[in-house]
């Protein structure tokens, strides 16, 4: 009979001290993807027991931009689960309780040194070039001493013996990784007031919540040896580790705020879509099954992902490749969906009011059909579409991109006749507007960009922009909405255009 195996149980821990950035949001997605794709369970726990920097409210923001992200968990702090509570600063009792059996056993014990003396030994070990380590003297503390100091009420931390010996553990990227135990010395398990270490508190959490790899950034390398002295002192089976390479910037440093945008809410403030940032960070250190694809589904992701495809070497994060990405998926979503999430962006730049009708939004399908392919993100609509909800004659005129059409005596002749059959023409369609276009060339004998450009002008104040058969319908239906400042028609733009560019009242 054939030894089933034990379940996949993956666990995402961030700690609420700031916001997701881009190397734990590559983390909560490679354990989430795993787990998917493994038949797993994805766990959320919350690591706060940093008290004066964790805060609710960064809390609050991690769980609404994992989501945001698509990811979900079968076990966290809002949906509870067998193994909880899933909050550290809810678990001190249970740290405790593992801290004592340590003790207790001998593998660990108190330690009564005070932050000044452990801050000269350090600043010693500094001056001889030595490692800085616990040096470990209160380890030959008799037990009768130890009451008595503890019975006067002696503050007192709780240190792991570390024994000598090499601390090894496999790893699934790096492979066997060994460590000194001269580089790690007698560490702390639990302060004088009972609150846990990280090393290890992460040791129980994830032995009482089953988890079955590790997954998580190399920058926790240097940890992991505490971790396997916690797991071996306590007797229990170590999981398994995969650590995953670093994100470097462009400039080949450890990523971070001064490159620009690090964080999944900065990218979201930005309007980018949640699965072309899945979609990049997947491939932040890791391959595709063929190693060539890069535009991947999130199934195809769940159904591709593996441990094995991770890469060993740092893995650069390229800004405009996620944009790249991001313009692939926003040419292939509906344009509903993107009206709803560019309505921020028009509302703060003045264009919409807070209240946004169906034919206005209906309308909106149209602008940003127009002009999304000239924006990398939602964000930069703002300008592209500016020449849609503002037009200013006077503004146009002045230009200085528009300097050769206002000079040019052929241009102007184009401008006079499209202007005055425009007047006349009443709300144009495409097909009206392209029969007006035919009438001005034969008046005028101008074709091509000499017929095109003074038009395009004329309409929209600008040389170059969107196809104007889409933008002609874009000006007669928005004119007609209620918006904070109107839309101007064709017939309005031209008759402004004319007004100063024909008349020479620029002034």
């Amino acid at each position: 009979m054939t030894e089933s195996k034990p379940p996949i149980r993956v666990r995402f821990a961030p700690s609420p001290t700031g916001h997701l950035h881009v190397g734990n949001a590559r983390t909560a997605l490679f354990n989430w993807l795993f787990a998917r794709g493994q038949k797993g369970s994805f766990i959320l726990r919350i690591e706060d027991t940093d008290v004066e920097r964790s805060q609710a409210d960064f809390e609050r923001q991690l769980l609404e931009d994992i989501r945001w992200l698509g990811l979900d968990w079968d076990e966290g702090p809002d949906v509870g689960g067998l193994h909880g509570p899933y909050r550290q600063s809810e678990r001190t009792d249970i740290y405790r309780k593992h801290g004592m059996k340590l003790v207790e056993s001998g593998h660990a014990y108190y330690c009564f040194c005070t932050p000044l003396e452990l801050e000269a030994d350090r600043k010693t070990a500094l001056s001889q070039r030595r490692q800085p380590r616990y040096s470990g003297k209160c380890r030959q503390l008799s037990r009768e001493e130890v009451s008595r100091r503890r019975q006067a009420g002696e503050p007192a931390s709780t240190r792991l013996k570390i024994p000598e010996e090499v601390l090894s553990f496999p790893d699934l990227v790096h492979g066997l990784t060994r460590f000194s135990p001269d580089a790690i010395g007698d560490f702390i398990l639990l302060r004088p007031g009972g609150q846990p270490a990280y090393n290890f508190a992460v040791v129980v959490d994830d032995h009482l919540m089953q988890i079955s790899h590790v997954i998580r950034g190399d920058d926790h390398i240097s940890n992991t040896p505490r971790q396997v002295a916690v797991y071996r002192a306590l007797g229990w089976e170590l999981p398994q580790f995969a650590h995953l390479s670093t994100i470097l910037a462009g400039d080949r440093t450890r990523l971070s705020k001064r490159h620009g945008a690090t964080s999944v809410d900065h990218f979201r403030e930005m309007g980018l879509l949640p699965e072309a940032i899945t979609n990049y960070l997947a491939l932040l250190g890791w391959s595709a099954a063929d190693g060539v694809t890069e535009i991947l589904s999130r199934e195809q992701l769940t159904a591709q992902f593996s441990l094995a495809h991770i890469i060993k070497s740092p893995a650069v994060f390229d800004l405009q490749k996620l944009f790249w990405l991001n313009r692939h998926y926003m040419k292939g979503s509906p344009l509903e969906r993107l009206v709803k999430l560019s309505l921020p962006v028009l509302r703060s730049a003045g264009y919409l009011g807070e209240q946004v009708g169906k034919e206005t939004e209906q309308w909106l399908e149209l602008v940003l059909g127009a002009v999304l392919k000239n924006v990398d993100h939602l964000s930069q609509l703002p300008d592209p579409v500016r020449l849609i909800f503002h037009f200013d004659g006077r503004e146009a005129v002045q230009a200085e991109e528009n300097k050769d059409v206002i000079e040019s005596e052929d241009s102007r002749r184009v401008v006079d006749s499209f202007c005055q059959r425009v007047a006349a023409a009443g709300e144009l369609d495409s097909d009206k507007f392209r029969a007006l276009i035919s009438e001005v060339r034969n008046e005028t004998g101008q074709k091509g960009k000499n017929l095109f450009h003074p038009i395009r002008v004329a309409l929209t104040g600008r040389t170059s922009g969107p196809e104007m058969d889409k933008l002609v319908p874009i000006f007669e239906q928005g004119a007609k909405l209620s918006l904070p400042n109107p839309v101007k028609n064709c017939a309005e733009r031209a008759r402004e255009f004319a007004r100063f560019a024909l008349k020479g009242a620029a002034d």
